[in-house]
């Protein structure tokens, strides 16, 4: 008996060669019908045919997918009413909304079939830059809209010339039939050189005159698929020595590009974990320890243990690489220090002016900015640093307990540095955007502004009922949620930074909204309810509250900030714990700290004053980030920062080269007013006394080790005192490899489940989706 079935699915199906899959799978059973993109982001499909047919054609959907696909919704309901359709079709899309989870498609590295193409002579698409097919290419980055048709993309100015036409609109067994970002050097996007004036160069092949001049030591900006990457050769010193001059980066490490794993394998190790991610579709930036010796430039990553590395996710960067005949090249954000990434000629000829020599440009239009994704691997486990290009803005399906608290939409805007923001549309899906950044300046608060706005125009949200923002009352962060929650006659919750990590592990998990987890969130800053600086805290946390239930003993904190770029700093405020006015002040001067540092000695001395001063007790922090920066100083490996993290990262690499070779010192336990507090000040001074005794690799391997065992037991001791089943680790801190594998290891050692966060940052990026939770729970 023939019947219709109306089969709706949602997930990430459009963009990912979903359509012409269903086409061709109908047509191999023998139904008829049709398929369309719906503007939920979803599929629509009705088939006509016998009933057993069709239940396999809904089997295969599942089985045979597109590699790139995922089917998170699949509904099927069947009717006797036929339409008596001729044949099955790829029929025009629809704006209706008839799903509630639906994804939009991420940005997805070139995939193999591709790079054959464009390596073959006989090809069309041989050596053509912006090769791409149903399984790869740029999604996110070139969507101004949904559905995922050409004409919402930036690909819908390049009208297809008769080859791809045919191909796109008949040839159902190429793998670009209904593709929608179909091209060729026919008819797609061009590359051109032109010089700082934006004078175009004269060259036949604008890719390999690029590489030209890459090979004499210039320095390239290069548009790619979510913005400028600035590029240089990583064989040589020069170069790299030019760009940190321009760019005014000292020290922070550059993320460089290679064109295979075989490259790659030459000056770095990789595990399978690592290889696995390296070739994944999100094609993200791994950081993995450098081969010894290190056979490029030690100024691409100086002073540190591992590298940053990407593999080509475009057909542009990988003829780029190949043309320079160099293992790797330099491919860091296209940016001036502290502002978003470049993504239109003009703003990247203007805003690169005096950092870039020349600029490999292209007229594809960047409809949506997006930084590379970061990540490690820490013995098995993953670590996202970064969360942005291959992962934004993929949807997360929530619980089915967060829609029993209403079908409401609630806007995140998360912290202040390292800023992500998240969406969570009608209870039911979660939205988290690209990377923002640090949002310090007025260039960077209009990006967020318009990452506002596009988020909520390709999620169709029309109304936000909650607002929600970090609990610091200083943040432009919270000025901006402040802004639209009355624009938007929305609720305002204000979240505590560290329960808003917490809820973000929590979500990952599905924790239950009624059960505790012991939280130990461990980071640089955030907001606690005393107004002093938390960074070190044990919570006993449910989604809608938390009770601080212990914490690292608070060191001052005199000078707010301040203790951030300079770590000497914090250096000599856990030194005045236990040393005498003068023995410290004899310490500055022999350890040179104010010149090593690059503060005045008046700054230290009135900085040593305050300390010792009793009569104006000072504000303090509990900030595992600056115990970590403290140390840093104190062994001479970090006096002063100049990128994020930058001292607890180099302590971090002293520390790997005697990570098997160290010593456990004791961080005792203490209970302060009902709460435990662990004794840092005490490792503090154990360390200060061996410093002339124990090698400064072992001292640095030893602190962190003590530091994770101690956090691993303080944390089982505080879970088992409060009937907790379950830990969790948060903050920016935990992506430390000493800090995560010990807290780990303790921890299931006492027979607790461990939970760490492996879809979203541990660091701020990951705040927002915790902030949405916490609105969601305690409105």
């Amino acid at each position: 008996m023939k019947v219709k079935a109306r089969v709706n699915v949602s997930g990430i199906v459009q963009g990912v060669g979903f359509r012409p899959f269903v086409y061709r799978l109908a047509l191999e059973l023998g139904l008829k019908g049709y398929v369309r993109n719906l503007g939920d982001a979803g599929v629509e499909i009705v088939v006509e045919g016998e009933q057993s047919s069709i239940e396999r054609f809904v089997k295969l959907l599942k089985e045979r997918k597109p590699s790139t696909a995922r089917i998170d919704e699949l509904t099927v309901s069947y009717s006797t009413d036929l339409e008596n359709f001729g044949s099955f079709e790829i029929v025009r899309s629809s704006e209706e909304l008839k799903g509630e989870f639906f994804s939009i498609p991420p940005d997805v590295g070139i995939c193999e079939e591709c790079v054959r193409e464009m390596r073959d002579p006989s090809s069309r698409w041989y050596r053509y830059p912006f090769t791409a097919c149903a399984v790869c290419g740029p999604r996110f980055t070139v969507m101004f809209s949904v559905p995922y048709d050409r004409e919402n993309t930036s690909m819908g100015f390049f009208p297809m010339c008769e080859h791809c036409y045919r191909e796109y609109h008949y040839d159902v067994r190429n793998r670009r039939f209904h593709t929608e970002g179909i091209c060729c050097s026919l008819c797609g996007p061009r590359t051109f050189l032109v010089d700082p004036g934006g004078e175009l160069v004269e060259a036949k092949n604008p890719i390999a005159e690029a590489a030209k001049l890459l090979r004499e030591g210039y320095i390239l900006a290069v548009k790619g698929i979510g913005g400028f990457h600035l590029a240089a050769i990583t064989t040589e010193d020069e170069p790299i020595r030019k760009l940190r001059e321009r760019k005014r980066r000292p020290y922070q490490p550059f993320a460089i590009m290679s064109p295979s794993l075989e490259e790659v394998e030459r000056f770095a190790v990789v595990s399978d974990a690592e290889r696995a991610w390296l070739t994944s579709p999100q094609r993200p930036i791994v950081l993995l320890q450098k081969k010894e010796p290190f056979p490029l430039s030690e100024l691409i990553a100086p002073g540190l243990h591992n590298v940053g590395v990407m593999l080509a996710y475009t057909g542009l960067h990988l003829l780029l690489l190949e043309e320079s005949k160099q293992p790797a090249l330099i491919m860091t954000s296209g940016n001036r220090r502290g502002s978003p990434i470049a993504k239109d000629n003009e703003e990247a000829l203007k805003s690169l002016r005096g950092i870039a020599d020349y600029f490999l440009l292209h007229n594809r239009i960047i409809v949506n900015r997006c930084d590379d994704s970061v990540l490690r691997v820490n013995d098995g486990t993953t670590v996202l640093i970064r969360r942005s290009r291959g992962f934004a803005i993929d949807r997360v399906r929530l619980p089915s307990f967060v829609k029993d608290r209403g079908e409401r939409n609630v806007l995140a805007l998360g912290a202040m540095l390292q800023n992500t923001i998240s969406l969570v549309k009608g209870g039911s899906s979660l939205f988290t955007s690209q990377y923002i950044g640090d949002v310090e300046n007025l260039e960077t608060y209009r990006y967020l502004e318009e990452t506002v706005d596009k988020l909520l125009a390709l999620t169709k949200t029309r109304n936000v009922d909650v607002v929600a923002c970090d609990l610091h009352p200083g943040f432009l962060t919270t000025r901006l949620a402040e802004e639209l929650s009355r624009a938007c006659e929305a609720k305002l919750v204000r979240v505590q930074h560290h329960h808003a990590h917490a809820a973000t592990t929590m979500l990952e998990y599905s924790v239950p909204p009624d059960e505790r987890v012991l939280a130990v969130v461990v980071d640089g800053y955030g907001y606690g309810d005393d107004g002093n600086a938390w960074g070190g805290e044990f919570l006993l946390a449910t989604y809608s509250s938390y009770e601080r239930v212990g914490y690292l003993a608070p060191a001052p904190f005199i000078g707010g900030d301040r203790n951030t770029l300079f770590p000497a700093r914090m250096a000599v405020s856990y030194l005045s714990k236990f040393l005498g006015r003068s023995e410290l002040l004899q310490f500055v001067e022999k350890a040179k700290l104010a010149k090593a540092s690059g503060l005045r000695e008046l700054e230290i001395r009135a900085l040593i004053d305050a300390l010792y001063r009793s009569d104006n007790p000072p504000l303090v922090t509990t900030s595992l980030g600056r115990l970590l920066d403290a140390f840093s100083s104190l062994l001479g490996i970090c006096y002063r920062r100049t990128y994020e993290g930058e001292p607890a990262i180099r302590l971090e690499s002293v520390a790997w080269r005697s990570k098997n070779d160290f010593d456990i010192f004791d961080v005792p336990l203490r209970k302060v007013g009902g709460k435990i507090v662990l004794d840092t000040s005490s490792l503090f001074e154990e360390v200060y006394s061996k410093l002339n005794d124990v090698k400064k690799q072992r001292l640095a391997s030893s602190i962190l080790h003590s530091l994770g065992l101690a956090l691993g037991s303080a944390a089982a001791e505080l879970a088992e005192l409060h009937g907790a089943e379950k830990v969790l680790l948060s903050g920016g801190a935990a992506a430390n490899y000493f800090i995560l594998t010990d807290v780990k290891r303790v921890v299931e050692e006492r027979g607790l489940t461990f939970l760490f966060g492996q879809s979203y940052p541990p660091g701020d990026g990951g705040i927002s989706a915790g902030q949405t939770m916490v609105a969601l729970f305690s409105t």
